[in-house]
């Protein structure tokens, strides 16, 4: 197993409030943990919920003794939602702060996934695939089959999302466990990458790169090079080698 994490600003933002997370070696009982975190509602409340959320994530995981992965998430994430709303409401500073957030731990070949908002998580082999399913307006009114995908009123509103950590005392995290494909790359990011690059671009870089720090460099530089219109966090996993360590 090897990883490479990076956040950047990106060319328009003035401050980041992505956060990310990538650990190779066991935390807790579980063998790894990866993730992402967007952060939302102004400078100090945005950057503040992404920090908090992944630190708090990684402590709460790391005491955990159960095992499995999915309560696991389950459990951390509720726990930091009501700590982080209840911060939102004592705090004007940090009032309507919140993030989205996606998690993952591989297992024996088993990958194991948790969302909420509209972060993402890819596998990448021969052909990309969108593990999580991305909790914003656009993507529920094209399931309901009111607007068009890549229309107008798409473009316009693809920012607006419909669940985060910390908005309400309690949120529903969406949770997928898949079989990895031999070959395959997972790919954590924010939508500062997946709005500038899309799927087929993402896949032909993570699949022609060397390393995962190659992978995650040139998506970064990718990303930038579109516009960077936001920040952008990525995380880059090999799950067959193990000969380098986390960048």
């Amino acid at each position: 197993m090897k990883s490479c994490a990076l956040t950047d600003v990106g060319q328009i933002r003035k401050n980041n409030q992505d956060f990310v997370f990538a650990q190779d070696t066991p935390l807790g009982s579980l063998p790894n943990f990866y993730m992402v975190a967007d952060g939302m509602g102004g400078h100090q409340g945005g950057g503040f919920a992404s920090r908090y959320t992944a630190e708090r994530m990684a402590e709460l995981i790391s005491a955990d003794t159960g095992g499995d992965p999915i309560p696991a998430f389950s459990r951390a994430i509720r726990e930091v939602n009501g700590e982080l709303y209840q911060k939102a409401c004592a705090f004007d500073d940090l009032h309507g702060m919140g993030t989205t957030l996606v998690c993952a731990v591989i297992d024996d070949g088993i990958l194991y996934v948790a969302n909420i908002g509209d972060s993402r998580l890819y596998m990448i082999g021969d052909e990309i695939r969108q593990i999580t399913k991305d909790h914003s307006w656009v993507e529920e009114m094209v399931a309901k089959g009111r607007i068009e995908r890549d229309s107008e009123l798409f473009i316009q509103n693809k920012n607006v999302i419909t669940r985060a950590v910390g908005v309400r005392d309690s949120v529903t995290a969406d949770f997928f466990e898949v079989a990895i494909e031999p070959g395959s790359r997972i790919l954590l990011c924010s939508d500062g990458l997946s709005n500038m690059v899309d799927d087929e671009e993402i896949k032909q870089i993570v699949r022609t790169s060397g390393t995962c720090q190659e992978a995650v460099l040139m998506l970064l530089q990718e990303g930038n090079r579109r516009g960077g219109q936001d920040n952008i966090s990525i995380v880059v996993i090999d799950p067959e080698t193990g000969d380098e360590k986390t960048c």
